[in-house]
């Protein structure tokens, strides 16, 4: 007789349904898992045998053949663990195998008997409730399964608790979502002083989900102005934030199973790989740029950064999705981010300060703003300069406007994008672009006539020209005007000049 149970494999944040085959045969005492294992599954005959040990239960002396099909998709991971055990006991028949038909079934076991949280219980539930099946996952995965709505969870602490539930000797309640997390708390604009052009910048870019670039001295407060942006940013929609913790799921970083709303800021340290940047490595796992979907991805001193990491970003940041290639991997992540960048003017940071200025200025600017490529600084629709601040403005008592207030502005602003959007796959103006582009973006003729003189001017490219557009659509929204006008098309071509000038 073969049982047969199953499970899932993960393709990126895509479930691949996958049967576990298990058979008993006659011959010389073998425990053997075929259906190209990865080091993880492979481990598990010995995972399995001494969590059944545990339990009082040996496995049979005979040949034991464990087939994960389809035979031909590589399966990575130990959550293979739980489904092998109870493919096992229902070959010996302590559990009737019909009582496991209707479940999908993943969790790893500790030498015990104890089950340990996996990645990815989230899409498993959504694939298990596609088919209409229940789910079996670790006590500790239960409240992140539980969000899926109609779905019958099984959620044990160890493998002789669910054993006896399907004895009927003890049952296991149905787990509950646990409430959607607040995260640590966001810092107020209000404790920036001065630099209003730069928070200015920042609330063009939340209103409009705009790249931001900024280039100050040391100690100007770029990092400090990136910090709170989340503080300004409408919370996620309940289809985004889904999206996003199918992400975190697979990535294991969705801690104890709760769903947050808030919009995820991710900051990677400069010396991180193209693989951490975009996604990578052995298993193809997501890298920052999924992690910060819907959210904002922070890189701090970016011409630090390692080129092909930083050239890697500009697919994702036009396409809003990064597929990883590999040899034994071809997988596709979303990437839908808003990308906020920091750095000095150059090495030593003080360009504009000829008392403090290394003996190589201005050399040295042209050098280091030359580690970044023209196609990449393309692709930021804002470019601020953040001079450093005086003495006297920090004596001063905090402003009177802080994020909540900004916040308002942003929410209003998103809100009419929303309307304007609806039914289109867009959900910002730094995503719109074609005959929606033309539609809802196009000046009036003074601010037609400025942009054609100033694209002539700034030799903007067809994607800056583009650009200018978005950011002059979001400035627009700010001001609750519904025509794009001179005075919109001239603030968005000042932060674009900038840039040019660099």
């Amino acid at each position: 007789m073969v049982v047969r149970l199953r499970t899932v494999a993960f393709e990126g944040i895509d479930v691949v349904p996958v049967d576990v085959e298990i058979a008993f045969a006659a011959g010389l005492p073998a425990f053997t898992v075929v259906g190209l294992p990865d080091k993880a599954v492979a481990e598990s005959r010995e995972r399995v045998r001494a969590a059944l040990g545990a339990i009082g239960l040996g496995l049979p002396p005979k040949r034991i053949t464990v087939n994960l099909a389809p035979a031909d998709l590589p399966k990575e991971g130990s959550h293979f663990d739980l489904p092998i055990a109870l493919g096992l006991m229902a070959a010996m028949g302590l559990i009737p195998p019909d009582e496991l038909e209707g479940f999908v079934t993943l969790g790893e076991l500790s030498l015990d008997g104890r089950l340990n949280p996996v990645a990815g219980v989230l899409n498993a539930a959504v694939a298990a409730a596609a088919e209409e099946r229940g789910l079996i996952c670790p006590e500790a995965s239960g409240p992140e399964a539980a969000w899926v709505g109609d779905l019958s969870v099984l959620a044990p602490a160890s493998l002789i608790a669910l054993a006896n539930h399907f004895k009927g000797t003890q049952m296991l309640g149905q787990p509950r979502p646990r409430p959607p997390g607040d995260g640590a708390p966001v810092p107020d604009l209000r404790d920036v002083k001065g630099q209003e052009s730069a928070k200015r910048a920042l609330e063009i870019a939340a209103a409009g989900g705009h790249h931001l670039l900024m280039v100050g001295s040391p100690g100007s407060g770029k990092s400090m102005l990136a910090a709170r942006l989340p503080g300004i940013l409408p919370p996620l929609e309940p289809a985004e934030a889904l999206e996003l913790s199918l992400i975190q799921s697979v990535a294991g970083q969705l801690a104890g199973g709760t769903i947050s709303r808030n919009r995820p800021f991710r900051n990677p340290h400069h010396s991180a790989s193209q693989a951490a940047l975009v996604g990578g490595g052995h298993r193809a796992r997501p890298g920052e740029v999924s992690l910060a979907h819907r959210g904002v991805l922070f890189l701090d001193e970016l011409p630090e950064f390692q080129r092909a990491a930083l050239e890697a970003l500009r697919q994702p940041i036009e396409t809003g999705r990064v597929v990883v290639a590999r040899a034994n991997a071809h997988v596709a992540y979303p990437a839908r981010f808003q990308l906020v960048a920091a750095m000095n003017p150059c090495r030593c940071g003080y360009l504009d300060d000829a008392g403090r200025a290394c003996s190589k200025a201005p050399k040295c600017a042209a050098d280091y703003q030359g580690r970044l490529s023209g196609p990449l600084l393309d692709r930021f629709d804002l470019f601020v300069e953040v001079p450093a601040v005086s003495v006297a403005d920090l004596a001063l008592p905090p402003p009177a406007e802080g994020s909540a207030e900004v916040a308002a502005r942003v929410a209003a602003a998103r809100a009419v994008q929303a309307g304007r959007l609806a039914r289109t796959g867009f959900s910002t103006n730094a995503e719109i672009e074609g005959e929606l582009l033309d539609s809802h973006a196009t000046p009036d003729e003074a601010g037609r006539r400025l942009l054609l003189e100033a694209a002539e001017r700034l030799r903007l490219s067809a994607r800056g020209y583009h650009r200018v557009l978005r950011v002059a659509r979001t400035i627009a929204d700010l001001a609750g005007d519904e025509q794009v006008g001179r005075l919109h098309v001239a603030e968005a071509l000042s932060f674009r000049s900038r840039a040019a000038s660099a």
